[in-house]
């Protein structure tokens, strides 16, 4: 199953961000600690290329931090990007983001040539809750619901420190079939995009052998290494209680509380993949993606040509 989610104001965020990059001094772009790689906009990559990038791993006060260690290794190794952690628990936001600039563009700053920074992501990664931060109020709306920010807006920090917020945007296709589960269980995908309960079971597949205490501490599961993904979905629904007339379990009720279990992080600290998986899911999507290229371009030239009138 392919999930796929572009709504039409993604379109406007797109042309946006190409009219406004030649002013901007540095990117920042906002990943999900959970899912770095995957929440990681393709689109966005090619529309800054060349500008200095920051790459600021959000929640990652829900996330795996021996893999929040992997991931920014991986980031602070490329040439010309910063990457740095952030939650809700830090107290000078504004402070670590400000001075990861400064290191990326050292020759901006002052009144005469202010740092003109935008930060962009994709929906429901944390920008707005982090602005309002930084802001120390609600400068921008917020909400656990993709898609909430709809326009651009400049936020100063400092006097010669210009912030541009710009909404949450994915791309067109999204071709990590495995990227695509992954930003569905995080909330960045739109609910009547997908299919909860098989992002449920696919979440659960990815979960069982790597973090089997996690599920066995909140659903009382024993022996969990020895389900599948079905039983173990099937088990959680029992033990929650989500048991229909003749014994019959609710997989839809199951798979929403797994799904918001992994969100608020009752299952604990759980990040859905490394560099190194990202990386081989990645090139296994792209040689996917140039066969389909490839017999979508035969069947286009084995199509009968329109006769034309005389």
């Amino acid at each position: 199953m392919a999930i796929q989610w572009f709504p039409g104001h993604m379109h406007l965020t797109r042309k946006a961000i190409g009219e406004r990059i030649t002013e901007i001094d540095v990117v920042i772009e906002m990943l999900d600690a959970r899912l770095p790689g995957s929440s990681a906009n393709p689109m966005l990559a090619e529309l800054i290329q060349g500008k200095p990038a920051l790459k600021v791993l959000s929640k990652q006060d829900l996330a795996d931090p021996a893999r929040t260690a992997l991931w920014l290794a991986h980031y602070n190794a490329m040439p010309g990007v910063r990457a740095i952690g952030l939650d809700t628990s830090m107290t000078s936001p504004a402070k670590a983001l400000i001075e990861a600039c400064q290191q990326l563009a050292p020759n901006r700053g002052g009144m005469a040539k202010p740092m003109r920074v935008l930060i962009c992501g994709i929906p429901n990664v944390g920008k707005s809750t982090l602005i309002n931060t930084l802001k120390g109020k609600r400068a921008t709306k917020t909400g656990d619901e993709a898609g909430v920010t709809k326009i651009e807006q400049r936020i100063t920090l400092a006097d010669d420190f210009y912030l541009y917020d710009t909404p949450g945007v994915l791309w067109p296709r999204i071709i990590v079939e495995q990227s695509g589960f992954n930003l569905a269980a995080s909330g960045a995908i739109g609910v009547n995009a997908f299919d909860e309960e098989v992002v449920a079971l696919e979440l659960l597949n990815y979960i069982i052998p790597l973090y089997p205490e996690a599920l066995q501490a909140r659903y009382k599961i024993v022996d969990v290494a020895s389900h599948t993904d079905e039983q173990m979905l099937e088990a959680i629904g029992r033990h929650r209680g989500a048991v229909q007339s003749g014994g019959r379990i609710n997989l839809t009720k199951t798979a929403h509380l797994v799904i918001h279990d992994f969100r608020t992080a009752a299952l604990g600290r759980l990040t859905l993949e490394t560099p190194q998986e990202f990386a081989q899911w990645l090139a296994e999507g792209k040689k996917a993606d140039a066969e389909r290229a490839v017999r979508k371009e035969a069947i286009e030239k084995n199509k009968p040509k329109k006769k034309t009138r005389q």
